[in-house]
């Protein structure tokens, strides 16, 4: 009995050390959910200062994954980066606009994002993010600012026509307002770029959601946001196994006596 005891104790200890083994990797792997750039399309490889970033990217500017170039096609229509055209369906308000350069920017710049980046097996990228905590107001502002605005579709990341070198309404889809697609502020920041957001119950200046806008004279409060999750991802780490390591050890030396 004591040897069956004693068998399934040293497999258990090796158990053990393996999942903290593990652990240990997982924890010095997420080290890199901070300042990272993803794997994507016009991404630096690394993040560092950028002091022309264009207009609406300039808060980023000490520190950026987009380059001065990007920048600036980000607040173009049909720009180079993607092809996307946002008049669609008619001129896009202004007021609307902005959100939508200002999510590019926040896309492409940020170094923050990184609790949030997984892999994709996509031509055109390798990485993405999902479910960014986006603070509600944010998005409530967006929704509201667009709500004159013209659409044809909920998900813009696919189901356009390419045809013509840029997007246009697929055949039957038919422009209507914006709430007729996103009725409300949650199925816009959620939905149209397939969960690249996910609205948070968090506000701004909470330390817990992301924030597209933010005055970077105050700091970029997203650098918070990132190492917050990042910890929280992280756990306990390998340290946590060690009680019952040392429990079962000495049980084991109990044992062999």
């Amino acid at each position: 009995m004591a040897q069956r005891m004693t068998t399934q104790l040293l497999l258990l200890l090796v158990w053990v050390a393996v999942v903290g083994e593990a652990q240990t990797r997982t924890a010095r792997a997420r080290t890199e959910l901070l300042n990272v750039c993803m794997n994507a399309k016009h991404h630096k490889e690394k993040p560092g200062p950028e002091d022309k970033l264009h207009e609406q990217c300039r808060p980023w500017k000490k520190n950026a994954c987009c380059s001065t170039n990007t920048s600036q096609e980000a607040h173009k229509d049909v720009s180079y980066l993607y092809r996307f055209n946002w008049n669609h369906c008619g001129e896009m308000a202004p007021a609307c606009k902005r959100h939508f350069i200002q999510d590019t920017c926040l896309y492409e710049c940020s170094p923050n994002l990184g609790p949030w980046i997984q892999q994709v097996d996509q031509s055109w990228r390798k990485e993405r993010v999902l479910n960014v905590p986006l603070c509600k107001e944010d998005c409530e502002q967006w929704w509201e600012d667009c709500r004159t605005s013209y659409t044809c579709k909920s998900n813009w990341h696919k189901g356009w026509n390419w045809t013509s070198g840029f997007n246009k309404c697929p055949v039957g889809a038919a422009c209507q307002p914006f709430h007729f697609y996103f009725p409300t502020p949650t199925v816009l920041c959620n939905e149209i770029w397939t969960y690249s957001y996910k609205v948070s119950n968090y506000s701004r200046g909470s330390g817990r959601c992301i924030q597209m806008w933010f005055d970077p004279a105050q700091g970029n409060p997203n650098e918070e946001v990132a190492r917050f999750y990042a910890a929280a991802m992280s756990g306990a780490g390998p340290w946590a196994a060690w009680p019952l390591l040392l429990s079962l050890a000495l049980t084991l030396l109990w044992l062999l006596s």
